[in-house]
């Protein structure tokens, strides 16, 4: 009796592991078909984050076309997205932001780090939007609408 049991008991965990296996194999699928991820990246660490990360982001939107993308700027993550900012080789951040965001990347700036550091929000540029606090924005999308993280 003992060993029936064990037996009944061994083959249902086989069950329910094969089971939660064959729902992640199937999500990756919709995904892999056209199904849109979502993902939100993290920048708070300065313009070579930023530069880093530009590269991240096209080269998603071209591993993954239709991924929806928010990067979320905080901290000295928002330098990239002030007017006239510029790289350490002196190269514009507006002209990528701007390709990005036609190709559907949103572009968010916590407005605890603009009151931090002083930066006006009509110095921004035009992409991005101001949201009340970048963590708490990164952590809404996370919890409430199932975007994955990253921070390059």
């Amino acid at each position: 009796m003992r060993r029936s049991f064990f037996r009944l008991t061994a083959a249902l965990a086989a069950l329910g592991v094969a089971g939660r296996a064959s729902a992640q194999a199937a999500a990756q699928a919709r995904g892999a078909a056209g199904g849109r991820y979502k993902v939100v990246y993290q920048i708070s660490e300065g313009t070579e984050q930023a530069v880093r990360a530009i590269g991240n982001l096209r080269n998603h939107l071209n591993g993954a076309p239709g991924t929806r993308i928010v990067v979320v700027a905080l901290g000295r993550g928002i330098d990239f997205l002030v007017e006239g900012a510029k790289d350490d080789k002196g190269r514009s951040f507006d002209a990528p932001v701007a390709a990005l965001a036609s190709m559907g990347v949103e572009f968010r700036v916590c407005h605890n780090s603009l009151a931090a550091f002083k930066v006006p929000e009509d110095k921004l540029l035009l992409e991005a939007k101001v949201v009340p606090a970048g963590v708490v924005e990164i952590t809404r999308l996370q919890q409430d609408e199932g975007f994955a993280y990253l921070k390059p």
